[in-house]
């Protein structure tokens, strides 16, 4: 990468330095990504992604399914600070941590940070599923059904590694979700965190309105 990088800036006549900095700045405006132990690479035409609430994104309609995958990764953690609160359990209380990256093609396009009770985590789940609803049908299993959630969307710069993981500059805005979900029984079942590159994330939200004597309409 270094000689790769003195050939380039010798190339175009200016210092590493200068250079650098150029690519950085093509990072952050999401015109190429940076790959951990390969380089800098052009990034190809991004397809917009809709959140839709819930945890739940579309894609433009172009995109084939079969290009849509999420990798998991499952680690056991404690409860600190403000996620033993969200999930209104106690300090160092025992977790089960899944980390889900969605990628269209080999470009990750969002993370998922899902924290459940140890007791509410799957005991099988694979390290990489079609879509996102095969990890909720996963949780599903183990848990009573969930009936309220609530989400928080405010916009952010990303931390290092959520912009190593996410191939994009720290300096590119990012969508941030914080999701609190509770079960039937009034326990709280999962607290999630969903960061999305805010150079191709939309967030819809819907409304429900009711008039007296007909049904709740969209």
């Amino acid at each position: 990468m270094k000689n790769w990088a003195t050939q380039l800036a010798a190339h175009y006549g200016v210092s590493t330095p200068a250079l650098r900095n150029a690519l950085a700045i093509l990072q952050g405006e999401g015109l190429i990504e940076k790959v951990h132990g390969k380089g800098d690479f052009v990034r190809r035409r991004l397809h917009q992604l809709t959140y839709v609430g819930g945890g739940h994104m579309t894609t433009d309609r172009d995109v084939p399914r079969a290009a849509l995958r999420v990798t998991v990764r499952a680690t056991k953690t404690r409860a600190r600070g403000g996620l033993a609160s969200l999930l209104k359990v106690p300090l160092h209380s025992p977790l089960s941590e899944l980390l889900c990256v969605g990628y269209e093609g080999e470009s990750p396009h969002s993370l998922i940070r899902v924290s459940v009770p140890r007791d509410q985590a799957p005991i099988t789940l694979q390290a990489e599923v079609p879509c996102w609803g095969s990890v909720e049908t996963a949780l599903a299993e183990v848990r009573p059904a969930l009936a309220d959630t609530q989400e928080t969307v405010a916009a952010r710069l990303p931390t290092r590694s959520e912009a190593a993981t996410l191939r994009i500059s720290t300096t590119l805005a990012v969508l941030a979700i914080t999701r609190v979900s509770t079960d039937i029984t009034g326990r709280v079942a999962e607290a999630a965190h969903l960061v999305l590159p805010g150079d191709r994330a939309n967030a819809l939200f819907t409304t429900y309105r009711t008039t007296p004597g007909r049904p709740a309409q969209r």
